[in-house]
């Protein structure tokens, strides 16, 4: 794995490495799995955060379910990293490829059948990977919204871990199934926005969240090709929410339906 120690300063703040540095230490890394390119951890902090880190290549792609929103990789990821570089992680995948070309396919279909039913989350995946339908926008919402019932804490919010919902659209997006993707695109950024009164402090993460709905919403309906009046009824999704009590958030909402309208008549 392509990473040494100036990397990750490359990567980070002087400071936010010297806390990597002492997290690691002081043994916050609960956990550390490799297979093939992807590393995924747990370090606890003021709670158990989960990082993802992805090699591919020259490139590096990290992220954390902390609220982290400073510049560069935060100190849980450079804990990792660091730990990377003192000794890659066994990789699982070969392991697990040379057992599979053994499994019988009935077994293998047994297997997959007890997982989904067992992993709703996992479910979802495997029905956005190979279904032909995908849920309505209002139920996407309904379980963001339970999200933050569940984080709620006397008006108080933890920093919300949206990844599910954007790894469902990304797997959409492969299949090109971009009405399919833009419908989880809009239920995160319409819910965040609708709750977004809610949230107590980390608003950063929030906007940021919105944003990358935004864009993967645009992305989306822009690669579908849709005829004007079709463009019309998608835009007015965005164009819905510029009514808010928020300013910041009508100001965002604002500036996404221009650079839409731009790109479409580009």
């Amino acid at each position: 794995m392509n990473v040494d120690e100036d990397t990750i300063r490359d990567r980070t703040t002087d400071a936010v490495f010297e806390r990597g540095q002492k997290y690691r230490k002081e043994g916050r890394i609960q956990q550390v799995d490799r297979f093939d390119d992807l590393v995924t951890a747990a370090v606890s902090g003021s709670k158990l955060y989960d990082i993802t880190i992805e090699f591919g290549g020259r490139s590096l792609d990290t992220n954390c379910t902390c609220p982290y929103d400073g510049g560069g990789d935060c100190k849980h990821v450079a804990a990792v990293l660091l730990e990377i570089v003192e000794g890659p992680p066994q990789d699982e995948s070969e392991r697990v490829e040379g057992i599979l070309e053994d499994v019988s396919a009935d077994d293998l279909r047994g297997f997959v059948r007890d997982a989904l039913a067992e992993h709703p989350e996992l479910r979802e995946q495997f029905l956005a990977q190979f279904g032909d339908d995908h849920k309505p926008v209002e139920e996407y919402r309904e379980e963001i919204a339970q999200l933050f019932e569940q984080h709620a804490d006397p008006g108080v919010y933890d920093t919300i871990d949206f990844s599910r919902f954007f790894e469902i659209a990304e797997q959409y997006r492969e299949r090109d199934r971009y009405l399919a993707a833009a419908t989880v695109y809009r239920a995160v950024f319409e819910e965040v926005d609708e709750k977004y009164k809610w949230v107590d402090g980390a608003y950063d993460h929030y906007a940021k969240t919105i944003q990358r709905a935004i864009d993967g919403y645009a992305d989306c309906i822009l690669a579908t090709d849709p005829t004007p009046e079709e463009f019309d009824t998608y835009a007015g999704v965005l164009e819905a929410r510029t009514t808010t009590d928020l300013a910041l958030n009508s100001e965002q909402f604002w500036r996404a339906v221009d650079d839409l309208e731009e790109r479409y008549d580009g």
